[in-house]
């Protein structure tokens, strides 16, 4: 288990040096969410629906809130359900 949070660790760093590259809250799809995603999810990959408010995923900086999902648009901050 302290293995894969390691590397759920490593692939945040990873994703935050990379770019500019955002959090971007209701865009992913069930069991593709980056890490600490919130209540209800311990990390990567760990979402149960499909865009869950309180999950998130990394994105070009400034494509978020353009990204369209059949709930609307994603979102900087979690969404509340």
């Amino acid at each position: 288990m302290a293995e894969t949070a390691d590397a759920d660790a490593e692939m945040v760093a990873a994703a935050e040096t990379a770019g500019d590259k955002e959090k971007c809250y209701g865009i992913s799809l069930a069991g593709a969410n980056d890490c600490a995603a919130g209540p209800g999810t311990s990390c990567a990959g760990t979402s149960t629906v499909d865009y869950q408010g309180n999950a998130w995923t990394y994105v070009d900086a400034g494509s978020c809130e353009t990204t369209e999902t059949p709930n609307g648009t994603g979102s900087l901050e979690p969404i509340e359900a």
